[in-house]
């Protein structure tokens, strides 16, 4: 990622509380998901008016495969089931689609749809879509730090000689802006491994409604309130406002 992009908006979503708003309507978890997952439509819509241009939604960590098995194939069952009913959708509405994450542990028909839609959707120029399955930014940083340690180990790079763009070129994210904003739902106060290099200087907002209940209209009022920060990037108080830097 490249730090303080000029011309993007980039918001990150750590979409939690699906298996807890389940669990107070005498649900069962994996209906839980599946709701959420209808908000994953409403808000890339709704993304363009608002001059977002990258949205990365957290969509399975590192640590959910120690979830119940039942839950497990659930999620890896709607996120198959997402990706066949939107995929020309998505590219309908331009949507760029890229996962992050390691893909050995998900399911090979899974892994396949995947790869398919990042295809059918690799020419589109609109919202960047990222999706994190089998994410962890922890593990991320070890992947990074092992490929920059085989070009060391081959010779083809100095010790000396690795700077943040060469580490930031190793991650999952390559290519993609650094997040400027980074919600997480339910009002549980932590990042939970996400993209911990990227989100350095990312504003936060910790709203208390479960993911299934956030609306487009509640993700409108986080932006327009993010707006309104003074972003200062290590510096004073005459750096620009937030909103300044999106297109």
């Amino acid at each position: 990622m490249t730090e303080r992009a000029t011309s993007s908006f980039h918001v990150g979503v750590i979409m939690d509380g699906n298996g807890r708003w389940a669990e107070a309507r005498g649900l069962g978890r994996v209906a839980g998901h599946a709701r959420g997952a209808r908000r994953v439509t409403e808000i890339v819509k709704a993304c363009p008016a608002l001059g977002v241009t990258h949205l990365t939604i957290y969509a399975f960590s590192t640590e959910n495969w120690q979830r119940p098995l039942a839950e497990v194939e659930g999620l890896m069952r709607i996120f198959g089931q997402y990706i066949r009913n939107k995929m020309d959708g998505l590219r309908l509405n331009d949507v760029r689609v890229r996962f992050i994450g390691m893909r050995d542990r998900v399911p090979s028909r899974l892994r396949e749809l995947m790869a398919a839609l990042e295809d059918r959707t690799s020419d589109c120029r609109g919202l960047n879509l990222c999706i994190a399955i089998d994410y962890g930014g922890r593990d991320e940083l070890t992947r990074a730090v092992r490929a920059l340690s085989r070009e060391v180990e081959t010779g083809r790079l100095p010790p000396a000689g690795i700077s943040e763009a060469d580490f930031a070129a190793a991650l999952d994210t390559r290519g993609l802006p650094d997040p400027d904003f980074i919600i997480r739902t339910s009002g549980e106060l932590r990042i939970s491994n996400f993209l911990l290099w990227q989100g350095t200087y990312a504003e936060y907002d910790f709203p208390r409604t479960a993911w299934p209940d956030f609306t487009a209209g509640d993700f409108r009022a986080a932006v327009e309130a993010f707006r309104l920060r003074q972003r200062r990037f290590g510096g004073t108080d005459l750096a620009e406002p937030a909103g300044s830097r999106t297109a």
